[in-house]
Formats: C-alpha cells, structure tokens, sequence
C-alpha cells in the first residue's frame, strides 16, 4: 500500500476529552505528591519528614535496599537532587495541570518516572512492570497530542510564548 492510500484516523471528539482528562489526573498526582513531600500532608509523607521541615523528598525511595542500590543510594538526600525532584514534581504538575508546555512536562515526567521504575527494581508485584513504566509511556503519548489539546491553557500559552515549538 503506498502511502498516500493511507488515510488520517479521525478520533471522535470525546476521546481527546478522555485523553485531556488522564493528562489533568497525571498532572494532579505530580502536584500532589509536590504537595504532600513539601508540607508533610501525612498521606506519603509525614509531618515531621517534610521538606519544610528539614526532610529530604528523594531519602526514602532512594535509600531503599534494591537491585540497583549503588546507583540510587548515593543520591538519597542530596540537596541537588531533591530540589531538582521537587523542581520537577512542581513543574510536570503544573505543566499537565494546566495543558502549558505539555511537551516538555511529558518528556520531563517520563524521565522522572522512568528513573524511579529503575529506582524500584526488583519490582515487587511484577517481574518488569509497575505503575511508574504505565505512567512514563503514557505520558510520552501526550507528548505527540500537544496540538489537540482540550481543557487547557494551550491557546493564551500559545501567544505568551509566541508559539515556540518547544513549549507548545
């Protein structure tokens, strides 16, 4: 079949609803998590663990005794790191929250859920797969859907931005 027999899929209007609302619940799980490590909510993290508090949000999950121990343990409570981790909890959060730079809060979110599936070997409840790998493969997919965006600031980010592909 050459390819100009191929014909465009249309998606029905409801599915990019349905799409911009798995962005909008992955954006509220990187605020929120943003939310509970920085003021100890007492959900993940406790009070007295908190950010603000003097806690490290990376400490636990990369102390962690793993497969991949030497790699992750010495990066546990590392200033650098944690601010970078809540650096990008807030701005993926933020980014997919709002539909604003949804291209770079999606490959900036895989990336971080990539790094924590690696962080989690071995995976307790499965030989490859957890929640952090579903959720880095879907985010990449809203990557490619940045120009069909619904229920978003797109539009008015759009003009502030002048258009930049990078920050679509």
């Amino acid at each position: 079949m050459a390819t100009s027999d191929v014909r465009p899929v249309r998606i029905p209007e409801p599915a990019w609803y349905l799409l911009a609302l798995v962005r909008i619940l992955i954006g509220l799980e990187f605020l929120w998590a943003f939310l509970d490590k920085t003021f100890g909510l007492t959900f993940s993290t406790a009070a007295e663990d908190a950010w603000i508090n003097g806690g490290s949000p990376t400490y636990g999950y990369l102390s962690a005794e793993r497969a991949l121990q030497e790699v992750f343990q010495p990066l546990a409570g590392v200033w650098i790191v944690d601010v970078l981790f809540m650096l990008g909890l807030l701005g993926v959060g933020v980014g997919l929250l709002l539909g604003v730079a949804v291209r770079l809060s999606a490959v900036a979110g895989a990336l971080m859920l990539l790094m924590m599936w690696l962080a989690a070997f071995p995976i307790a409840t499965h030989p490859f797969i957890n929640y952090n790998l579903i959720h880095a493969v879907v985010v990449l997919a809203l990557a490619f859907l940045v120009t069909h965006q619904r229920l978003s600031l797109a539009g008015p980010w759009q003009r502030i931005t002048r258009g930049a592909a990078w920050l679509k």
